[in-house]
């Protein structure tokens, strides 16, 4: 049973969901509905004839939303990684394309919550941490059969922990025994060398890494990019809320390279390419102010980004 825990906020909410202008005959996208903050507010600005498709592969997501706005009818929700958009859009039938998508990268509450999903190391629980717990390796068997040089990378990279070497080596000597989050987290602890991080527990990092690891969260993320270009009417907009400095990077470049013509050597007397831009940028980046990261600490690394889709 999952943990009542702390209410999700949606963090960016109000910001985010003005850019994808939501209103009349307009068909759009929440490409993960978490617990639906982000849902909820979008339905309040839709009108009678607009529409919402939501996507989540978390499976109590899935049926958190078909419960909660069980009686609009202008809501849909189907279990789909976020990096299925395409197939999603053409299950629902919008074979013309959307008029706009949301995505917020960052873990609910509700699963960090959960001991029982393991993504935390602030409760006892399995050493899970799948967003689809019934896709692919936990966490447990993904540490047990994992190379190596790739744990130290993925801890290094996707955790920026300054002690990757160590941690990975201390994981690698103790991998047949880890079976719960505390298993994870007390080995961590221990390979970290002195206090660690002001405010920060020392397995902050590795339980960080190896969750986007299992979930594969960045080629999601690559996947999910191109495909949400592809289902873009003209006009459409893309709104991505990053809280990962990999994942805003990665949203950065896909808006600028998509955001440019032709990408041919500059000695080349005509254009090969044959690119066109298929995206701008709208704006700056958006971040929460000081008074949403006051009530919700999980909004302070929180960056959007938007672009709109050009004609073709």
């Amino acid at each position: 049973m999952a943990a009542e825990g702390r209410q999700h906020l949606p963090v960016l909410a109000e910001a985010a969901v003005d850019a994808l202008r939501p209103g009349p005959d307009r068909r759009l996208v929440d490409a993960t509905y978490g617990r639906g903050g982000h849902a909820r507010l979008i339905l309040d600005r839709l009108g009678e004839t607009g529409e919402l498709l939501a996507l989540d592969r978390d499976p109590e997501a899935v049926a958190h939303g078909r419960a909660e706005f069980a009686s609009d009818p202008r809501f849909r929700i189907l279990r789909h990684p976020f990096s299925r958009i395409g197939p999603a859009v053409a299950e629902a039938g919008w074979t013309e394309g959307v008029d706009g998508i949301l995505a917020d990268l960052g873990v609910s509450s509700p699963q960090l919550d959960d001991a029982a999903r393991g993504f935390s190391f602030r409760e006892e629980g399995p050493l899970d941490m799948r967003m689809d717990p019934g896709a692919g390796p936990s966490a447990a068997e993904w540490l047990r059969e994992v190379d190596p040089g790739e744990l130290e990378r993925v801890l290094r990279e996707y955790g920026e922990e300054r002690h990757a070497r160590r941690v990975a080596r201390a994981i690698l000597a103790a991998r047949e025994r880890l079976a719960t989050t505390g298993d994870l987290a007390e080995v961590v602890r221990a390979a970290v060398p002195g206090r660690g991080e002001p405010g920060k527990d020392k397995a902050t990092r590795t339980f960080q890494a190896v969750r986007m690891a299992v979930n594969d969260e960045l080629g999601e993320l690559e996947a999910f990019l191109e495909a949400a270009v592809e289902v873009l009417r003209p006009g459409g907009r893309l709104v991505v809320i990053a809280f990962h400095s990999l994942e805003d990077r990665m949203v950065k470049r896909f808006i600028r390279e998509e955001a440019r013509d032709c990408v041919c050597p500059p000695d080349f007397p005509v254009c090969r390419c044959d690119k066109a831009a298929r995206l701008r940028p709208v704006g700056k980046p958006l971040r929460p102010g000081p008074e949403e990261r006051e009530v919700n600490p999980r909004a302070r690394s929180a960056i959007a980004r938007v672009a709109e889709r050009l004609a073709a």
